[in-house]
C-alpha cells in the first residue's frame, strides 16, 4: 500500500464519502474533508481525531472552480502536498423527457463532472512537478447506459469516466494513477428514498472496503457489486432497439431520485 502525501475528499459530509474518509484516515494519511455542510465536515473531524487520526474541514461548493483551487491550497498548507485526491460530491435530479429542464441538466453537469474536473485540475500541476500522485473519481454503473429519467446524471457520469480513462492514458507515464470507481445500489442517504427496486443493493461497509482496497491497490478502474456491474457491461452490446423495449415502460422514481445509483 503506497500512501504519499495528504488526502483531499469532496462530498465527505455523508454516505460513501464520509464513511471512505475515516477509512482513508485510518491508514494513518491526513486528510482535507469538504462538503457544503459544515457541521457535519466538524462531526467527522472528531470522530477521526478520536480514532487516532488527521483531518480537516473545508466548507466547500465543488461548483465554483475558484473555491476549489482555495480550499486545495488551504489544505496542503495545513497538510502537505495532496497525493490523493477523491472526487466524490455528486447530485441527483430528474430530468424526463416530458419535463426537460436545461437548467437541471447544467446544474448535474456542474457538481458532478465539471466539480470532479476542477478537483483534478488544483493538484494535478503540484504531482506533476513531483512525479508522483493518485486521482479517483466516484462515478456510476449508471454511466454506462442511459437510464429514463436520469439523462443529467446518466450523462454526468458517463462524462466522468472518459475523462478519467483519458487522463489515465495520459498520466500514467508520469508516475500519477488513476482510479475510476463504479459503484451500483449502495445503502446511503442518497437511495434511502428511493421507491423502486434497487437490485443487489450493497451494505455501506461492503462498498466502502471495495473502494478503499481499489484505492490502495491504485487499481484503475473498479465497478462493484460484480453480479450488478457484469449486468451493466453487458448491456452496453445490447441492440438499441431491444434495450429500448426494456426500458420504455420503467419511468424516473418520484422520490426525487431518478436512480439511486452510486
Amino acid at each position: 500500500m503506497k500512501i504519499t502525501g495528504s488526502a483531499f475528499i469532496t462530498g465527505a459530509s455523508s454516505g460513501l464519502g464520509r464513511a471512505l474518509a475515516a477509512r482513508i484516515a485510518a491508514d494513518g494519511q491526513p486528510i482535507a474533508v469538504t462538503a457544503r455542510r459544515e457541521a457535519e465536515l466538524l462531526s467527522l473531524v472528531g470522530e477521526i481525531e478520536a480514532a487516532g487520526g488527521q483531518a480537516m474541514a473545508i466548507p466547500l461548493d465543488v461548483a465554483d472552480p475558484d473555491a476549489v483551487k482555495a480550499a486545495v491550497a488551504q489544505a496542503e498548507a495545513a497538510l502537505g502536498p495532496i497525493g490523493l485526491m477523491i472526487a466524490n460530491a455528486g447530485i441527483d435530479g430528474l430530468t424526463p423527457a416530458d419535463d426537460f429542464k436545461v437548467e437541471e441538466v447544467s446544474r448535474t453537469l456542474q457538481v458532478n463532472l465539471i466539480g470532479a474536473a476542477a478537483c483534478y485540475d488544483a493538484v494535478l500541476p503540484g504531482m506533476l512537478s513531483r512525479g508522483e500522485g493518485q486521482i479517483v473519481g466516484v462515478a456510476s454503473l449508471a454511466g454506462f447506459r442511459g437510464l429514463p429519467g436520469a439523462a443529467a446524471y446518466c450523462a454526468s457520469k458517463a462524462g466522468l469516466i472518459a475523462l478519467l480513462e483519458s487522463l489515465r492514458i495520459e498520466l500514467s507515464p508520469k508516475g500519477i494513477d488513476v482510479t475510476t470507481l463504479n459503484p451500483g445500489f449502495v445503502k446511503t442517504p442518497m437511495t434511502a428514498p428511493n421507491q423502486h427496486p434497487m437490485p443487489f443493493l450493497m451494505e455501506l461497509d461492503g462498498a466502502i472496503k471495495i473502494m478503499h482496497k481499489a484505492i490502495r491497490k491504485r487499481v484503475s478502474e473498479r465497478s462493484f457489486p460484480w453480479s450488478l456491474a457484469s449486468i451493466t457491461k453487458t448491456g452496453k452490446l445490447v441492440p438499441n432497439g431491444m434495450y429500448d423495449r426494456m426500458l420504455k415502460n420503467k419511468k424516473a422514481d418520484k422520490s426525487g431520485d431518478p436512480k439511486g445509483w452510486g
